[in-house]
């Protein structure tokens, strides 16, 4: 056990901590020590002085607390972290399948009680994101034990890219950068920004530097073969591409046509880039999504039979759910109006703060508008190397429904 100082929570807090949730905010902290400084590991205790928890201490965050361990016992050295790395990475081996794994999500924070912590896989390259001013502290020792790791499993890593040039860090009190990520494990003579990954059968090139989040988007990989499995023989729209994954993977299952829109002209041209790397034939578009649809609906043009909406999250705080369900409806009643009877949708949202329960009222609603009726096909979440922790909803944030216009 190590001698770390001490903060004491509420009763409400000890009951969140026990009932399993890592997060303990500045105003259910009754006590704290002198002393402690921001991004030091912490003993938290309950008012009675029993253990509830070790966490990361911030005061400069709303969530002053992370708790990343309930046992006593553990002493936070080179070895827990590279314990921590050993249990995701196993994890990982053992649901995902074998040719997914050059291209899966290695830590997904909380999930792996890594706070704020992400680390993709992409080949050998990894791709790190550090939201949490602790674990920007322990890095070092988590990200060299997690190589270690990989190595002694025969598996690759030439280099990692760290992608902290996010926002968020600086309500940590962490400053924004992007760069690679530099050990004696490491030799710099191969470091690289662009990899090829291959997806589903689908070659993708993936910018680690300058792709969305940590470079590519790895949640909706099963998704994709879902969408892709009732595409044949339609004409298909698949709004909001980014690199193009939904439409290469409909494409490839033998849709008769298959229109990409993206607002982002960098995002086209990656789509396009894919397609011809794969021999597919995608139409790559720039194009905002509402203004299209809205205009396909003025000239009443039904010649798309099959539709994917898959948006960036309308929202990321609770405070703004309200205007994200308008935008959800909206793109979602435009979509089902342009579909013809017999026609199919797929639809998503990526924010936990549009829960489950709200995203259906919502479809429910814009197909009451749009006058349509829907039959359920399927409902799928994030792939499983996006664990959810049933103790922590903020983990769920992936909804995917597949519907026919009956």
């Amino acid at each position: 056990m190590e001698n770390l100082k001490k903060v004491i929570i509420s009763k409400r807090a000890e009951l969140a901590a026990k009932g399993g949730h890592p997060w303990i905010y500045g105003t259910e902290i009754e006590h704290a020590d002198e002393g402690i400084e921001a991004g030091d590991i912490v003993r938290v205790e309950s008012k009675k002085g029993k253990f509830v928890g070790s966490g990361f201490y911030n005061p400069h965050s709303k969530i002053t607390v992370r708790i990343f361990s309930t046992n006593a016992n553990d002493t936070f050295n080179a070895a827990f972290w590279k314990r921590r790395a050993a249990y995701a990475v196993d994890y990982r081996l053992q649901v995902m399948r074998k040719e997914d794994y050059d291209c899966c999500r290695l830590v997904f924070g909380e999930a792996d009680q890594l706070p704020g912590l992400t680390v993709d896989r992409f080949g050998d390259v990894l791709s790190v994101q550090v939201l949490s001013l602790g674990m920007e502290r322990h890095k070092k020792e988590f990200l060299d034990g997690l190589i270690e790791v990989l190595r002694e499993r025969q598996l690759a890593v030439s280099c990692v890219y760290e992608r902290n040039d996010v926002k968020i860090r600086e309500l940590e009190g962490m400053q924004q950068y992007k760069g690679f990520y530099r050990s004696s494990l490491l030799d710099p003579a191969a470091e690289k920004t662009r990899v090829d990954i291959v997806e589903n059968g689908i070659r993708y090139t993936v910018d680690v530097e300058n792709g969305q989040k940590t470079g590519f988007f790895l949640d909706q990989k099963f998704n994709r073969l879902a969408a892709a499995q009732i595409g044949k023989g339609r004409r298909v729209l698949d709004c909001f591409t980014h690199t193009g994954a939904f439409a290469l993977n409909i494409a490839k299952g033998g849709a008769a046509s298959v229109t990409a829109l993206d607002i982002s002209k960098e995002a086209v041209e990656m789509t396009a880039h894919n397609a011809k790397q794969n021999g597919l034939a995608v139409e790559a578009v720039e194009a905002d999504v509402f203004d299209f649809l809205t205009e396909l609906d003025k000239k009443k043009d039904h010649s798309y039979d099959y539709i994917i909406l898959d948006p960036p999250a309308f929202t990321k705080s609770g405070k703004t759910v309200h205007e994200a369900f308008r935008g959800y409806k909206e793109i979602n009643y435009r979509a089902m109006k342009l579909l013809p009877r017999g026609g199919y949708l797929a639809t998503c949202s990526c924010s936990h703060f549009m829960g489950e329960e709200l995203f259906v009222k919502m479809v429910k609603e814009a197909a009451r508008d749009a006058g349509v009726t829907l039959r359920q096909i399927e409902f799928r979440q994030q792939a499983p190397d996006h664990p959810i922790l049933m103790t922590v909803p903020e983990t769920y944030y992936l909804k995917f429904f597949l519907f026919q216009i009956v």
